[in-house]
C-alpha cells in the first residue's frame, strides 16, 4: 500500500496500532498518489490522528466533507480509505474482509448484465445467447429507445433466448420522465420483467414514489434504484416513500463498506431485497456475508460483460472471486484480494 516505512510493518501489528502519520492517513496517502483528487487529499488531511480501526472514523469523515456535498464525490473519496482500512484489518487478522464480517452462504447468485443499449439487435441476441452459455439464470438489459415498440421488439428476441424460466431485468438509466415511463412499462409488461432499474432521474423522489404507486395498481412491476444515491439517508428515504422495492447501492459510491452495511440494516428493516450494484469482486464478497431477512430474496451480483477488474486486466493478482454456472464463490485472497495493476 505505499511507503517503505508502511511495508515494514509488522502484519501482526493491529491498525490502532500505528502512529499519526501512519493509519488512516498513509493509506490515504497512497489513495492520494494513485487517483491524483482533491477529494481524496481533503479525506487524507481530515484523517490524519483519526481512529484506523475499521468503520470508528467514517462518520466523523463524512460530516466533516459534508459541506463539499453529502454524497458523490465526497463518499467516493471515503471508499478509498474505508476498503483500505477493511482490507488492513484483515490482513492483520490473517483473513479475508469475509472472515471479518462473517458468511452467512457459501455462494451468491449472479446475473449477466451488459452496457447493450447501442447494440443493433443481432448483438444483443448473441449477448443473450452468451449469458444463456455461461449458464446464468437471470439477466438484465438496458431500455430506453426513442420508441418503445424499438425496446419491446429487443426484449422480446432476448426472452426468446432466455426463455421464460429466467429472469428478465430492465434498466432505464434515468432516461423517463413519469408519464412517459407509465407508458413505456405498460407497454414492456409484455416480456414480464423481474424489475425496472432507475426509470427517473435519481433525485426525483416524488416521482418514484407515484410511479411506484401506478405500477402497484397495473403490472405489480418493482422499482430498483441505488446506483445513484449515495448515503444510507437517502435509501431510507426512498424505502419510507416506498419509492423502490429493491435497493442497489455501489460499494465504491456509498463511501465503502462501512456504511453500505448501514445501508443493508435499513433494507432489512424495511424488508427491501438488495442487489449490489457493479464490482462483483469487492460486491460479492459483500453479498456472502449479508444476513438473511425473512420472505426477501438473497443478494443477486451483477456480472457486466468484459468489465470486471479481472477482464480489464487491472489486477496484479488473480480475482478474489470465481464467477461459474451462475454463481459467485470467493478464491484464496488475502483481505480484500485486490491489488491494482
Amino acid at each position: 500500500m505505499g511507503s517503505r516505512r508502511h511495508q515494514r510493518r509488522r502484519r501482526s501489528d493491529p491498525p490502532r496500532a500505528l502512529g499519526r502519520r501512519r493509519g488512516l492517513g498513509i493509506l490515504l496517502d497512497a489513495a492520494d498518489r494513485r487517483r491524483g483528487g482533491a477529494g481524496a487529499a481533503a479525506a487524507r488531511r481530515a484523517a490524519i490522528g483519526r481512529s484506523a480501526d475499521r468503520g470508528e472514523a467514517w462518520l466523523g469523515l463524512w460530516e466533516h466533507l459534508h459541506e463539499a456535498g453529502g454524497g458523490g464525490l465526497t463518499t467516493i473519496a471515503l471508499a478509498g480509505l474505508d476498503l483500505a482500512v477493511w482490507d488492513a484489518a484483515a490482513r492483520a487478522a490473517g483473513g479475508t474482509v469475509s472472515d471479518l464480517l462473517g458468511r452467512h452462504r457459501q455462494t451468491a447468485r449472479v446475473y449477466g448484465s451488459g452496457v447493450n443499449l447501442h447494440y443493433a439487435l443481432p448483438e444483443l441476441v448473441a449477448q443473450a445467447e452468451r449469458w444463456v452459455a455461461a449458464g446464468f439464470d437471470a439477466v438484465k438489459v438496458k431500455v430506453g429507445k426513442p420508441d418503445a415498440a424499438e425496446d419491446l421488439e429487443r426484449l422480446r428476441a432476448v426472452r426468446e433466448v432466455i426463455g421464460p424460466g429466467r429472469a428478465l431485468m430492465i434498466d432505464a438509466n434515468q432516461r423517463w420522465d413519469l408519464d412517459r415511463a407509465t407508458r413505456v412499462l405498460d407497454v414492456l409488461a409484455d416480456v414480464q420483467p423481474a424489475w425496472i432499474e432507475e426509470p427517473l432521474r435519481a433525485d426525483d423522489l416524488a416521482g418514484h414514489a407515484e410511479l411506484a404507486r401506478r405500477l402497484g395498481a397495473s403490472s405489480r412491476l418493482p422499482i430498483a434504484v441505488g446506483e445513484n444515491l449515495h448515503t444510507a439517508h437517502r435509501f431510507a428515504d426512498y424505502l419510507r416513500a416506498d419509492a423502490a422495492q429493491i435497493v442497489q447501492p455501489n460499494v465504491v459510491r456509498v463511501g465503502g463498506i462501512t456504511p453500505f452495511l448501514r445501508i443493508a440494516a435499513v433494507a432489512a428493516d424495511h424488508g427491501a431485497a438488495l442487489h449490489p450494484h457493479l464490482l462483483p469482486e469487492l460486491s460479492g464478497q459483500l453479498a456472502l456475508c449479508l444476513p438473511p431477512v425473512d420472505g426477501v430474496p438473497a443478494p443477486l451480483v451483477e456480472d457486466v460483460e468484459d468489465a470486471g477488474f479481472g477482464a480489464l486486466g487491472a489486477l496484479v493478482d488473480p480475482s478474489p472471486v470465481a464467477i461459474a454456472d451462475g454463481q459467485l464463490t470467493e478464491t484464496p485472497h488475502a483481505g480484500l484480494g485486490l491489488r491494482f495493476a
